[in-house]
């Protein structure tokens, strides 16, 4: 998995108005979530703040990555766990992270690569992704930036489900039963098998 920085500033004050506030300068609200509980047993999470330009390549970016967060000189491992958008301008408004350690399993959205020409798509159909990502569970050092996925064997209408896929290390959270992608029959795929009986 590949890494980037980002610089934050720790913020005092929370809050709607706090948060306008840093909206209008530019930044964005963050919260980083970690190891710290608070007397209710709900995890303490610390408030900062970081420009829209160091967050940018993390956000806007097909990529994962580890985040390795500079809070006022102070350094952390972190994956973002949660973004929020603004439902009409698209603007960034907050973003949440998770702090990570080396040994902790954590869950993540890993995207997929389908692999090879499916036999399927020799015989006239359409290899179709049903999903991008796949979420895995395992510690951070050990997931890979894509899933690579073979659908060299896939035939025409077949379809291969997360049950059928394993990978070293990983464990798959995603449900068993979501396909993951198939090979959808085309015209042109019907008529060669009418042919051909």
């Amino acid at each position: 998995m590949k890494t980037i920085q980002v610089k934050g500033t720790a913020r005092t004050a929370t809050g709607k108005k706090a948060t306008r506030e840093i909206r209008k300068s530019g930044a964005v609200p963050c919260n980083l979530y970690g190891e710290a509980k608070g007397e209710n047993g709900l995890p303490v999470a610390l408030s900062f703040s970081a420009t829209q330009d160091e967050l940018r390549k993390l956000v806007y970016s097909p990529d994962i990555y580890w985040v390795q967060l500079n809070i006022d000189g102070k350094e952390c491992k972190a994956i973002m766990k949660e973004l929020q958008f603004h439902p009409v301008s698209d603007q960034l408004l907050h973003v949440d992270f998770y702090e990570i350690t080396d040994e902790k399993p954590i869950i993540m959205e890993v995207p997929i690569k389908l692999n090879g020409l499916a036999e399927g798509v020799k015989a006239g159909g359409k290899l179709a992704a049903s999903v991008r990502k796949l979420k895995v569970r395992a510690p951070y050092t050990a997931i890979p930036e894509k899933l690579n996925i073979d659908v060299t064997s896939l035939g025409l209408g077949k379809t291969i489900k997360v049950a059928e896929l394993s990978f070293e290390g990983l464990e798959l959270v995603t449900s068993p039963s979501v396909v993951v992608c198939q090979v959808k029959m085309t015209r042109s795929a019907m008529s060669a098998a009418a042919a051909a009986k």
